[in-house]
């Protein structure tokens, strides 16, 4: 571990020797908290556009996304290794027969070495679920749930229409099959207090989980969650704050656990609040410093208090 956490970057170097850059795809496919099914409007918070791949025009199919992001990638930095990324909407959403073939569409090319499929915990039914596991055993994939928070009433205020235990029940499953399982969560959302954030993080170390993303809460334009900011119905975190919150919750996550970000980021032109948001060097740059102000890792305060995790399932880096 090069940084004073596990991060992703170092786990996907050391298993294929070279740096590995992620193709992020559009699979066209919506999201049940969209069409109807079980809500409208979507989270209070999301604004699909902002994850949009690089050049991507309406009708663009999956090879063509892939080839495109790759030629991008190789000009750019030298690279030879690729994961592809569905990360826009539920990228599970839809029958089984048409997910295969979108995700073998994925896989297409000679340089993509594993897969990550981006998606909501109610939307992984066992099907699905033994798709990836057959996909596995060709390529190396993992599959990322929404969580975003580990209480019931914050998943209501923000619109998710989904339930905590709905995401324990998909990571119960998934982890029956192998398939490794990031989590999204997103600090700083409205009504949490610090406590409840660091609640998340003790949640997730219990729950044989095999990475964390973590996002800050920033304010898109054209959203719920703006209306209720201008109201002013909440307050944006300090970069400060945030910091100093991302390094208390990394230190109660068990040091195995793979942390794939740190921070969100996000276009200016799409960007309400807060502005430090557009900066994410600047984000991560405060974050490392404080750590190493504090002297302090990931896992560090679990180790303080002599927690130990002998009995939680954890997947090997040699996998």
């Amino acid at each position: 571990m090069t940084k004073r956490y596990n991060s992703i970057s170092d786990f996907l170097k050391n298993k294929f020797s070279c740096k590995v850059f992620k193709v992020s795809l559009n699979a066209a496919l919506t999201c049940p908290n969209r069409d109807g099914t079980k809500g409208a409007g979507g989270c209070i918070y999301c604004k699909p556009e902002t994850m949009m791949p690089l050049n991507y025009h309406d009708n663009m199919g999956i090879k063509e996304q892939l080839y495109q992001g790759i030629e991008y990638m190789q000009k750019r930095h030298k690279a030879d290794k690729f994961i592809s990324y569905f990360q826009i909407n539920t990228n599970t959403y839809a029958p089984v027969h048409a997910l295969e073939k979108i995700y073998r569409q994925g896989l297409d090319h000679h340089g993509v070495v594993g897969m990550v499929v981006s998606t909501r915990p109610d939307c992984v039914d066992d099907n699905m679920l033994d798709l990836l596991q057959n996909l596995s055993k060709e390529k190396f994939l993992w599959l990322e749930l929404g969580l975003q928070s580990s209480h019931n009433k914050t998943l209501k205020l923000i619109n998710r229409c989904h339930t905590v235990e709905d995401f324990t029940d998909a990571v119960k499953r998934a982890n029956n099959r192998n398939i490794p399982v990031c989590a999204h969560v997103i600090l700083g959302l409205p009504g949490e207090t610090k406590e409840a954030m660091i609640d998340t993080a003790r949640f997730l170390s219990g729950l044989g989980i095999w990475g964390i993303k973590l996002h800050h809460t920033h304010i898109h334009k054209d959203t719920k969650l703006e209306e209720m900011y201008k109201k002013r119905g909440f307050r944006v975190l300090g970069l400060d704050e945030y910091a100093d919150l991302v390094v208390k919750f990394l230190q109660e996550i068990p040091e195995d656990i793979i942390i794939h970000r740190l921070c969100g980021d996000t276009s200016r032109r799409f960007l309400v609040a807060p502005d430090w948001s557009v900066n994410k060097f600047v984000i991560l740059d405060k974050i490392h410093r404080l750590m190493e102000e504090m002297d302090t890792y990931q896992g560090n305060q679990r180790i303080k208090e002599g927690t130990t995790y002998a009995d939680t399932r954890r997947y090997k880096t040699g996998r």
